[in-house]
């Protein structure tokens, strides 16, 4: 797994790095050159422009611009002042340095002049601004990102595309879009989520020293970014030897009269992602309909209101059905009522591993008065329990419903408070956003994230399934359950990439994405090396 750090973090393994014996100076030496070796890896590079801002990412671009040149490239830097009139010491220096080596420059080009540069060129570094920018991008850099981004060269940015907020994701105004960024010592959560994702083109990171990945673990990491391989602990190899039990049942609960699909897609999805058996438990009143939908999954009638919601009398049912089940996944189109609150109470009490989404959490949030970090008895228990907000219900959850988490670092922080308040192992809470966040007590794990196709109705209910159908394949037994709901996403985004090709990338609905669940599963299970049962070897 790849640490995130907080920018202000960052700033202090820079500092660290010094006392190790890795100056500033140094630091901006290998971040410049790394920039060039990636830049130079793009292949055909004969002709490179380098757009330096004032400071130290400015100075990156002056240490990268030399490379670049050393190795051939005809390269100029486009500055909005003269090198020796940098504010920046240290940026001053490496300028200066620059143009001695014979590195031309461009200073404070009009419009025209950048856009010529820019068409003749095979790559542009993005040098401007950094990861201390906040706020809004002013004149010269606003109208130089315009003609960056209409000019169609390939970009590499240095850090962070210039616009962009490293910490929060946003880019309110002007935003460069990179085809490449080169992150400098770690990842850090801006590149990630939100506007970043549409912005940063693929991401490399550029550790600079070998001292680093000590420094940054010990800096205390935001959050952790997973690998394929990292799923090997909690991904079930497939064997024969089972039935449908072995495989794990799965109990959902939910429905209304006003919402019939949610349950159903919920169901359906945890069949597709693996889960041997499983039951729908809905209001009496939408049987029917719902039974006319899944062919293969047995349906109960709960009793229910005159409006067609689950009533306090369905409590004895749905806690006996859940007695027999290796995971129960309650709230997809259940509604809040006083019935439906009484059963998902009940289900916090019973003793079956808990998926809880869409209102089973509004029901919680009603049970707390919208603060769930003032009572944690109520998550206190000894089998998993998962929770799955996306940014408006974790809002409502701690007392933030006018004022939901607007950005990654949002979330984690809002989900902490609640797995933080309970402090045990069992809880994990999948913060759900344009970067989800599966956060437990001991760390938060992002898993890659998936295709703007999952932005469709339905989406939710169907992690929802997902997540519950692995946790049955379990048992509930293991020791990772933020990496295993991580996994759950990673599934979840890879299925409506696989949806996408045949439907297009505007056209995926939830049921389509249910479609690719299990040719998404075991492509996932094929990249991920299992042991071998027979000769103990690795399949490498």
């Amino acid at each position: 797994m790849q640490p995130v750090l907080n920018v202000e973090d960052v700033k202090r393994v820079e500092v660290a790095l010094t006392r190790v014996g890795v100056s500033i100076s140094e630091l901006m030496h290998r971040a410049g050159c790394a920039a060039a070796q990636e830049a130079l890896a793009l292949g055909d590079v004969q002709n490179a422009v380098i757009l330096a801002g004032m400071g130290n990412n400015g100075g990156d671009g002056w240490v990268a611009a030399e490379a670049l040149l050393a190795h051939g490239v005809n390269v100029k830097v486009v500055t909005p002042v003269e090198p020796d009139q940098l504010s920046g010491d240290l940026a001053r220096q490496v300028a200066q340095r620059a143009v001695r080596a014979g590195v031309s420059t461009l200073v404070g080009p009009s419009r025209d002049e950048l856009e010529g540069l820019l068409s003749a060129s095979d790559v542009a570094l993005d040098c401007m601004l950094g990861t201390g920018f906040h706020g809004d991008v002013r004149a010269p850099f606003d109208s130089w990102i315009d003609c960056v981004n209409s000019s169609g060269v390939r970009v590499v940015a240095v850090d962070v595309p210039s616009g962009l907020s490293a910490q929060t994701g946003h880019a309110p105004g002007a935003c460069v879009v990179a085809d490449l960024t080169v992150t400098m010592l770690c990842l850090k959560p801006g590149l990630l989520a939100d506007d970043g994702r549409d912005v940063c083109g693929s991401i490399v990171v550029a550790p600079l020293a070998e001292q680093t990945e000590q420094i940054v673990v010990e800096a205390d990491p935001v959050a952790w970014r997973t690998d394929l391989e990292d799923y090997l602990d909690v991904m079930v190899p497939p064997t024969t030897a089972v039935d449908k039990f072995s495989r794990g049942s799965v109990l959902v609960v939910g429905g209304s009269s006003r919402f019939v699909g949610a349950p159903i897609l919920a169901a359906r999805a945890a069949a597709r992602a693996g889960a041997g058996y499983v039951t729908l438990a809905v209001p009496a009143y939408i049987v029917p309909q719902v039974q006319a939908h899944v062919l293969e999954i047995p349906v109960v009638g709960l009793p229910c209101d005159e409006d067609g919601t689950i009533s306090k009398e369905a409590v004895p049912i749905v806690t006996k059905l859940a007695e027999k089940r290796s995971a129960v996944l309650a709230g997809p189109g259940m509604r809040v009522s006083g019935g439906t609150v009484a059963v998902v109470s009940a289900l916090l009490a019973s003793p079956a591993p808990l998926v809880l989404d869409a209102d089973a959490l509004n029901c919680i949030a009603r049970l707390t008065s919208g603060k769930l970090q003032d009572f944690p008895e109520i998550l206190r228990r000894n089998t998993p329990l998962v929770l799955t907000p996306h940014r408006r219900e974790l809002g409502r959850l701690v007392g933030k419903e006018e004022n939901p988490p607007a950005s990654l670092v949002d979330q984690l922080e809002d989900a902490r408070k609640i797995v933080w308040s309970d402090g045990g192992s069992e809880l994990v809470v999948v913060a759900k956003g344009t970067a989800t966040g599966c956060v437990g007590v001991e760390q938060a794990i992002l898993p890659k994230p998936g295709p703007a196709a999952l932005a469709t109705a339905g989406s939710g209910d169907v992690l929802g399934g997902i997540i519950a159908s692995k946790l049955a394949q379990t048992y509930g037994r293991l020791d990772n359950l933020p990496l295993l709901c991580a996994l759950s996403c990673e599934l979840h985004g890879y299925a409506a990439t696989l949806a996408m090709e045949r439907m297009g990338s505007r056209g995926v609905m939830a049921s389509d994405i249910i479609d690719e669940l299990g040719i998404a599963d075991d492509a996932l299970g094929e990249r991920v090396t299992f042991p071998d049962a027979d000769n103990g070897d690795d399949n490498n």
